[in-house]
């Protein structure tokens, strides 16, 4: 998905300044602010990364969250050609189906319960479309920054669906990384976790975690307890590292949703604006120019029925620094 506001933020992100929080494993409630993708009928996406409490989860780096929407109603979801650098987007729906166009070729459909992960280094390009038999569009976009080593990579598109694990009272999809042993093989490039959990009404379970990585637990119906502290529908849940068990409880009676993700603290500074990920402002000036130029560096996106996405103007702003809080425990203070 492309971030299509008209006036798109400028970021620099990175680990707080000793890589990592500090102090006792507190959950930090985050909530979403509203951003419209498009013009009058546009699909109203509530963002949860990046925000200022929060610009980072590990590696992941950008999450938009939409719907329920009733595409007959609401217009459904249509993003012309755009482009990507320095990441891998992630596409994960709970209903409706997209179909991604890229510059590499591909035509496929993102479905319920299925990832489809592309990764666009140097550059790439794809746009994203509901159906026209999808009647309700729902699911969630993620953005996963790509290290040093790795940012100018060639383009690569995977699509994965994996098997429901059931445990007590719950239902879990790990589409990366591996949880409660299930495991994808999905390539990334820095270790991650992300699944779909499905927890049945007044259902507790305990999930063994690699207390390297910190966890944002994004849910979308219920209410669920993380490590004790209630996150409500449209809310993410953080915890820091240091937990080598994540304990999630429904506390509702009525089945809850939730997209468990994690990583070890990401500890370079990136830069984030429109579509581009990169390290200064002089590499997204570069980039925007070659997008306006149709350079080969992004390729082109054959068979969507329009123009594509142009650029927005840059800020008259340098980039300044912006990083995750570090987070003290309460006996410190």
């Amino acid at each position: 998905m492309s971030n299509v506001e008209v006036e798109p933020e400028e970021l620099r992100c990175g680990a707080s300044s000793d890589g990592r929080p500090s102090g006792a494993l507190e959950v930090e409630v985050l909530t979403a602010r509203e951003v419209p993708l498009g013009g009058v009928r546009a699909l109203h996406v509530r963002r949860t990364l990046p925000q200022r409490a929060r610009t980072l989860i590990g590696a992941w780096c950008f999450a938009d969250h939409y719907g329920p929407v009733d595409v007959p109603s609401g217009g459904g979801m249509d993003v012309p050609p755009h482009p990507h650098t320095g990441l891998q987007t992630a596409s994960w729906l709970f209903s409706g189906v997209i179909e991604h166009r890229d510059s590499l070729g591909t035509v496929g459909l993102v479905r319920p319960g299925e990832l489809n992960l592309m990764t666009g280094g140097h550059g790439i390009a794809h746009s994203e479309v509901s159906t026209p038999e999808t009647e309700v569009l729902h699911g969630v976009q993620l953005w996963i920054a790509l290290p040093e080593a790795h940012r100018g990579t060639g383009r690569a598109f995977e699509h994965y669906k994996p098997e429901p694990v059931r445990i007590d009272g719950a239902e879990l999809r790990v589409f990366l990384g591996s949880l409660a042993g299930a495991a994808s093989p999905v390539q990334t490039f820095t270790p991650l976790l992300g699944a779909q959990i499905d927890l049945e009404p007044h259902a507790r379970i305990a999930l063994g975690a690699d207390p390297a990585f910190e966890h944002g637990l994004l849910v979308d119906a219920g209410a669920i307890s993380l490590a004790g502290t209630r996150v409500e529908a449209a809310e993410m849940g953080y915890l820091p590292c240091g937990a080598d068990e994540l304990t999630l409880a429904n506390e509702t009676g009525a089945p809850a949703r939730a997209l468990l993700l994690g990583g070890p603290p990401f500890e370079e500074a990136i830069v984030m604006w429109w579509n581009f990920i990169a390290r200064s402002h002089d590499e997204i000036v570069r980039a925007r120019e070659e997008w306006e130029a149709a350079s080969d560096r992004f390729g082109a996106v054959e068979g969507y029925p329009g123009r594509r996405l142009p650029a927005p103007a840059l800020p008259n702003a340098v980039i300044t620094p912006r990083a995750n809080p570090v987070r003290r425990s309460r006996a410190a203070e």
